[in-house]
């Protein structure tokens, strides 16, 4: 017997947010990037240097992950370990001259993007809506 999720609320949410990540997944694609090293570039771009810690946090997977990931992307020359000074247990990664001149180009078309996928709200649909996911988060 076939069992339906009955909060259709809950379940168009999850089916947008797969189509959203399999859109994003497609275009990192284009550029030989998987969705999590995107994710950790562009932690990085934003916020500048970042512990694995502090960039595992913002895009919610494991330190094992967070090691894996960063060794690829560090193979790739995108961006660097380095030793704190004042503490030695932590590890500061930030963007390399080559990883700054990727995101510099990407990120312009990934904005685009974004927003192309949301050209179909006016404003005051896009700011119900978000008030209306902000009410679920902090019903969380």
């Amino acid at each position: 017997m076939e069992r339906k999720c009955n909060n259709v609320p809950f379940l168009v949410l999850m089916q947008t947010s797969k189509a959203i990540h399999d859109r994003i997944k497609e275009e990192m694609a284009n550029i030989k990037l998987g969705i999590t090293e995107f994710s950790v570039l562009e932690v990085l771009y934003q916020k500048g240097k970042q512990t694995i810690q502090q960039i595992g946090n913002c895009i919610l997977i494991s330190s094992g992950t967070m090691t894996y990931v960063i060794d690829k992307l560090e193979q790739k020359g995108l961006l660097s370990r380095n030793a704190c000074p004042d503490d030695r247990r932590v590890i500061h990664v930030t963007l390399t001259v080559e990883g700054n001149e990727l995101m510099n180009e990407i990120m312009p078309k990934y904005h685009e993007f974004v927003n192309d996928m949301f050209e179909g709200l006016n404003s005051n649909e896009a700011e119900t809506l978000v008030k209306l996911l902000n009410k679920v988060r902090n019903n969380v």
